[in-house]
């Protein structure tokens, strides 16, 4: 078989482990051939490939970011996008196309599966908020350096009499905010799915300050949106599948906390810091886990699936259960982590 490979979307910590799997599998094992594409589906659409053995895969596994590249390439935006992915795998005579990625390329992933093509999906997202998977390889790296800021944020904080915000990326799904806000002993953490009252907020801050503490901190994900505006944003610029550029709410909550409380407060973003880098132990087990179970499933022709771990187990789904709709946070996680707020 000839087995093709993409990652799409931003990239992720994880997504070089996933590869090396498929490769040390299905050619070691299987005697498959590999053809990586570059950039995404913009590789597809353009015919780029890149011949993936051991070789080209040594040494894959600490390293962050992904050797085939990536794009947010939409084939719905491009002319004729689907006919050309079709006429590509037709051509490059791909028997089966690994997808790795997040909603967006996993959404085009789904609707070539409904055109007929073969497609397995492998979930990949900082923001873990993929259906159908109880995490998605790249969040645990990117918790881990949000956390690892928000602890060196406290000395400083408390050096200097300061609220420190945080900002942390999660457009519409606050899990990086909840689970380092909740490692880090955030005093606020701020997400999309509970829509914030900044007077509530401040009031937390006064609270913990009157009762002897001399700092807090403030974690904000980059969607969160306070109950009496909307959500702010850099520019109206918005990509190929549609989403709006965020930025700009943990610069307005750090302005109203300061003039409401009076205390010096400042702004860090973390930002695409989250994204790079060395993916964590845990990261690279589960990268590793889900690139050898969709090799399998390439193998046995079980296309149209998106690997996923559920409990401790690697499994298969269907490729639409995963992007039927974005996985919130657990109103329980958040509920957890709100008892050491203020």
């Amino acid at each position: 078989m000839r087995i093709g490979v993409l990652t799409g979307g931003g990239d992720c910590p994880g997504l070089n482990a996933v590869i090396r799997a498929i490769v040390r599998k299905g050619e070691g094992i299987y005697g498959h051939t590999i053809v990586g594409f570059r950039s995404g589906w913009r590789g597809v659409i353009e015919d780029e490939t890149i011949d993936l053995d051991r070789n080209a895969t040594r040494g894959l596994l600490p390293r962050g970011g992904t050797i085939l590249g990536t794009s947010r390439t939409n084939p719905s935006k491009v002319d004729n996008g689907f006919e050309k992915v079709l006429d590509t795998l037709r051509g490059e005579r791909i028997d089966g196309l690994v997808a790795i990625g997040g909603e967006d390329t996993l959404g085009v992933a789904s609707q070539l599966t409904d055109a007929g093509a073969n497609v397995i999906g492998v979930p990949k997202t900082i923001d873990n908020d993929l259906g159908a998977t109880d995490f998605t390889f790249g969040f645990d790296t990117a918790v881990q350096i949000a956390t690892d800021a928000i602890d060196r944020l406290h000395t400083t904080a408390e050096s200097h009499d300061r609220v420190m915000v945080v900002e942390v990326m999660g457009r519409h799904a606050g899990w990086i905010a909840t689970y380092a806000g909740l490692a880090g002993g955030a005093d606020v953490i701020l997400v999309p799915e509970e829509p914030f009252d900044i007077a509530q907020v401040c009031e937390h801050i006064r609270r913990r300050h009157k009762h002897g503490a001399r700092f807090s901190i403030v974690v904000v994900a980059e969607g969160a949106v306070p109950k009496e505006g909307q959500m702010a944003t850099q520019s109206s610029d918005v990509d190929a599948f549609g989403h709006v550029r965020l930025g700009g709410i943990s610069n307005w909550v750090q302005q109203e906390i300061e003039s409401r409380t009076g205390f010096e407060t400042r702004v860090t973003i973390l930002g695409h810091v989250l994204r790079g880098g060395t993916p964590t132990a845990f990261d690279r087990v589960l990268a590793t886990r889900l690139g050898i179970e969709a090799i399998d499933a390439a193998h046995e022709r079980d296309f149209g699936k998106m690997v996923a771990l559920q409990g401790t187990s690697i499994t298969r789904v269907p490729l639409a259960d995963a992007v039927r709709e974005l996985k919130t946070v657990d109103p329980k996680i958040f509920g957890v982590a709100s008892v050491f707020f203020g």
